[in-house]
């Protein structure tokens, strides 16, 4: 009892008693109606047309991950923020050279074309 990770192993036990608990209250307690038209995929109130497993453009996916890229490098920016009075010139200068490498980046992709939607 005296192991540095007996209160991390107590919280994971703990964790998943109450994940398992609240599994089985909700199965034993919850409605069980099933409904034909609730068991039919809803898409915005209109009936699905076609097959749900379409094949999408690679560039969709192109797409997506440049939005998270270019997304998540702003997250870099709320620190910088938050301490850029006491990191001086020397954060700024970083930052400014953090901001100059995502606009070459950015500018690449717009000029490649992969910004296009078609």
């Amino acid at each position: 009892m005296d192991h540095p990770y007996f209160p991390l192993v107590v919280l994971f036990a703990l964790a998943g008693f109450v994940v398992l608990a609240l599994l089985f209250i909700a199965q034993k307690v919850g409605p069980k109606s099933i409904n034909p038209a609730k068991m039919e995929p809803f898409e915005s109130g209109n009936p699905p047309k076609g097959d749900a497993r379409i094949r999408f453009s690679v560039r969709f996916y192109l797409v997506a991950m440049l939005f998270l890229i270019f997304d998540l490098e702003v997250v870099f920016l709320y620190p910088w923020a938050i301490y850029f009075r006491q990191l001086g010139l020397f954060g700024l200068v970083q930052m400014g050279i953090f901001l100059t490498i995502l606009t070459i980046g950015y500018v690449y992709v717009w000029k490649k074309g992969a910004l296009e939607w078609d």
